[in-house]
Parts: structure tokens; C-alpha cells; sequence
């Protein structure tokens, strides 16, 4: 059942000091620098170090980090809260004890994307950070100078997010907890509809059914644009009143693309059609089919904002991607290094498949950190062929945001269902683990490929050679 959302509006609430817990998120970072924008106080803490806490401090926004850090600062009126975090935190029963308002982050993101004319939200199981993306530089490039949240660091932002001064927000939309149910979006991108999430939501149709409530969320003229591919996108879209359209290569949908080819390494390129008319060719920028259809999603969103499509098709040829998103990060004894935040099965597959697509002559070596031992049990038979296209699978124990919910039996289960399926998989429950085994294998044409959105980018920095670590630190 939806959870009833927290009543009031942020600017009802006399707010100038937020407290935020779990600030070292991904997106409650960005929320948090959007509110330093805007004239707040902001401080927070955070169970573990992330790579968003120095941005934070950068913009002089205070952060403890600890398992202890449950001190709430006198002077607070507004306490934030991520749904990784328990109602019975030390700060949230103090704020309740002292009358403070306690708000969860996606009331927050509701709140502040209310400030705009017009709001764009992208959702779906995969996808949402890279068509976010994809889409804010287009608006960017092309001078609409949007506010832009995304849930991970995009380089040509500097960051998370970024503050404009128009009109216009642009935002991912997270259907775990039904979080997005507090935005009001005019438009929408929805990329797909699979089986995620499944230790809040009961099946498939619920899940269908809560991205069915996000998009009733549209105004009569709102708009919304889905993947043509997906036939729980396609049901969805043909129930709204307001205008809708369809992206994919089927001759039902209003945006395709033609003429699509693809190079030995996995970069494809195609002509973007609009109702039987070329509009412009794309040649990709990153790797994979997946980030083909992630650049339709983006200029028909674009389209639908009334940015020329020639141009917005050259600017997606200038996209190189987002930070985590199959990203190179280093060479160790002449192997490439790679980190993707995929953590579920269609994502790390999708991974993997570019991956061996770089790696033509050498072995791929894939390193899953899977994430959280409900979604591992209710996904556990798609973990197990994911990373056929490897030569070796190093799984590490499964990440838990909140430690006591960790179950270091379910990866050994993993590495045992792997092998039944002929997959050469290893048990490498801690980082160094993973490390030393890698470092002792590795050769030269080889390529690494750790997967997983908790601490396994850490890994990445073990297998960085020593001069590299130099040259990064002196930088």
C-alpha cells in the first residue's frame, strides 16, 4: 500500500535550518546543495564516507560522518530523512520530542520541484541517471538553462546538480517507496517497467501499478513518452488523457531510430526519425544498444520541450556519460579498469556485454558487489547467468545500507548457483580480497569491470598501480 506522505509545504514550514540524515547520498547531496542555493542552513550526517561528502563541505555545508553522529544541532527547524535510514534513529525521535518537522527526501525533492513552470522527471527500472543526463546537457548545450537533480555525478556539471534560472527542472523520479509520487511533474520520460525493488513492492503489477500512479500525476497538458519496446510502458501511456508518444525501432512508435549499425567495439549509430521524417543522425558517444535507446529517450524528451532535433542529435554525439557508468578509471599491468553502477541483473549484464566487446583478445574479469539480500533472493536466477560473456566472476558480499541487514550467505549461494550454470565464479567477500586475486591474475589485453552501486568503487582505487595513486593525489 502507498505510504501516506508528510502533510505541509516547505514554505509553510518557516524553514531556514535543515538537518538531513543520510546526506552523503546521492541524491540527498544534491538536495542538500540545492538548499544551500536557495539562502538555507544545511548540515547533516552520514553513516560511511561517500565520494558527494567533499562537495558538500566544498559549499560549507556541515557533515559528520559516523555510526554515532545522532546528535541533532540546536537551531534546526527541519529534519530530512532517506528511506535507507530507521524511524527510530537518535535525531528523528529527538526532532519528534522537540516538535521539529521530520520530512523524507522525496517530500523535499516534491517540495522544491514545485518552485518551476515546468517540471521533466525520467523514471523507469534502468536508464534514469543516463537519459537525466543525456537530456541536461542537451538543455544546457542549447542555452534553456534548466535546474538539474540527477542520482550521480555528471562531469560536464561539476556535480549532481546544478541551479539554473529558468523556468525549467529537470529531474530523476525514484519509484522505490513510491518516492516519485510526491513530484508534479508536466512531463514525463518512462524507460521501462521490470521486477526491482521487490522487498517493498509485492510483484511486477504493483510495481506497474505504482509507475500508472506517478504518471496520473500529469496535468491535462502534460505530456509523456515512453519506450515503445516495453509493453507495460505502452499500457501505461494509453491510459492518460494528456498527449503521449512512443520511442524504439517498432513503425507504432512516433520517435524511432533507422538505419542503426553498430562498430566492432559496441558503438552504434542510427538516423532519429519523427513521424516518417529523418531529423538528424547520432553517432554515439558511449558504448551499447542500452545507451542507443537512452539517446532516444533523451531527444524525443527534447523534442517534446521544442529544441530543434538536429542539433540535439549532434550534442548527444558529445555525450561521454556519467561518473560510475562504465567508466575507465585506471590500467593495471596493461588491463584496462572499469566501473558501472549497474546492481541488478539486466543492468550488469548490459555491462558485461560492452565490456567483452572492448575485450576482444584478452579475458574479461567481472566483480559483482551485489546490493541488498532481499533484492539477491527475489532476483537471484538472473544473478546467476549475468556475467556469462566473463572468463571470471569475483563476487564480493552483498551491500547493505543499513549493516544489520547483512547476510553474507547469499553470495556464497550466488558463486555455488554460478558454477552449477558453468560460470567460472570466485568468492571474494572483502574488497582486498578481490584486489589481491585480480592483481595475481590480471595480464596484459585483459579487462576489470567491478558492478555494483555501494562502496565497490573503492576497489577500483586497490587496483590503481602505485604511480597512479601518486600522480592522482599530487593532482
Amino acid at each position: 500500500m502507498p505510504e501516506r506522505e508528510e502533510s505541509g509545504r516547505l514554505a509553510e514550514l518557516n524553514v531556514r535550518n535543515v538537518f538531513m540524515i543520510g546526506i552523503g547520498g546521492c541524491s540527498m547531496s544534491g538536495l542538500a546543495l540545492l538548499l544551500k542555493s536557495r539562502g538555507f542552513e544545511v548540515s547533516g550526517t552520514n553513516s560511511i564516507d561517500t565520494e558527494y561528502i567533499p562537495m558538500l563541505r566544498e559549499h560549507g555545508i556541515r557533515v559528520s560522518v559516523g555510526n554515532n553522529c545522532d546528535e541533532l544541532p540546536e537551531g534546526v527547524d527541519l529534519l530530512v530523512y532517506s528511506h535507507a535510514i530507521s524511524m527510530e534513529n537518535a535525531s528523528i525521535c529527538a526532532a519528534k520530542k522537540r516538535g521539529i518537522p521530520v520530512r523524507s527526501r522525496s517530500w523535499l525533492l516534491g517540495q522544491l520541484s514545485e518552485e518551476f513552470d515546468r517540471s521533466v522527471c525520467v523514471c523507469g527500472t534502468h536508464g534514469k541517471t543516463t537519459v537525466t543526463s543525456m537530456l541536461a546537457q542537451i538543455l544546457i548545450e542549447t542555452g534553456r538553462d534548466p535546474t538539474v537533480h540527477i542520482g550521480g555525478i555528471f562531469p560536464m556539471m561539476g556535480g549532481n546538480v546544478r541551479s539554473g534560472n529558468s523556468g525549467l527542472f529537470l529531474t530523476e523520479a525514484c519509484e522505490y517507496h513510491r518516492s516519485f509520487l510526491s513530484l508534479r511533474p508536466t512531463g514525463i520520460v518512462l524507460m521501462n517497467i521490470e521486477a526491482d525493488h521487490l522487498d517493498y513492492y509485492r510483484d511486477l503489477d504493483e510495481i506497474e501499478g505504482a509507475f500508472g500512479a506517478f504518471l496520473q500525476n500529469l496535468p491535462p497538458d502534460g505530456w509523456a513518452v515512453g519506450y515503445g519496446e516495453d509493453d507495460r510502458v505502452l499500457n501505461r501511456l494509453r491510459s492518460l488523457d494528456c498527449h503521449t508518444a512512443a520511442f524504439g525501432e517498432s513503425g507504432n512508435c512516433e520517435y524511432r531510430m533507422e538505419n542503426v549499425c553498430e562498430d566492432p567495439f559496441g558503438y552504434y549509430q542510427f538516423d532519429f526519425v519523427h513521424d516518417s521524417e529523418k531529423q538528424g543522425h547520432v553517432r554515439m558517444g558511449i558504448p551499447g544498444r542500452f545507451n542507443a535507446v537512452n539517446a532516444m529517450a533523451a531527444l524525443s524528451a527534447a523534442h517534446l520541450l521544442g529544441i530543434d532535433l538536429s542539433a540535439a542529435c549532434e550534442i548527444i554525439g558529445r555525450f561521454r556519460g556519467a561518473h560510475r557508468r562504465f567508466e575507465l578509471t585506471g590500467t593495471l599491468n596493461g588491463a584496462e579498469v572499469f566501473h558501472d553502477y549497474g546492481h541488478n541483473p539486466t543492468e550488469m549484464k548490459n555491462a558485461v556485454s560492452i565490456a567483452r566487446k572492448r575485450c576482444r583478445n584478452g579475458r574479461l574479469w567481472a566483480v559483482m558487489q551485489p546490493k541488498n539480500v532481499d533484492r539477491v533472493k527475489t532476483l537471484f536466477q538472473d544473478y546467476l547467468t549475468c556475467t556469462a560473456e566473463a572468463d571470471f566472476t569475483l563476487v564480493t558480499d552483498i551491500y547493505e545500507e543499513r549493516k544489520m541487514d547483512a547476510d553474507k550467505t547469499s553470495s556464497e549461494k550466488l558463486v555455488e548457483g554460478m558454477r552449477e550454470h558453468n560460470i567460472r565464479a570466485y568468492l571474494t567477500p572483502e574488497m582486498p580480497d578481490a584486489a589481491a586475486m585480480i592483481r595475481d591474475g590480471v595480464r596484459p589485453g585483459d579487462l576489470v569491470l567491478t558492478m555494483g552501486c555501494g562502496d565497490i568503487y573503492l576497489l577500483n582505487e586497490l587496483l590503481k598501480l602505485p604511480e597512479e595513486r601518486s600522480a592522482n593525489e599530487s593532482c
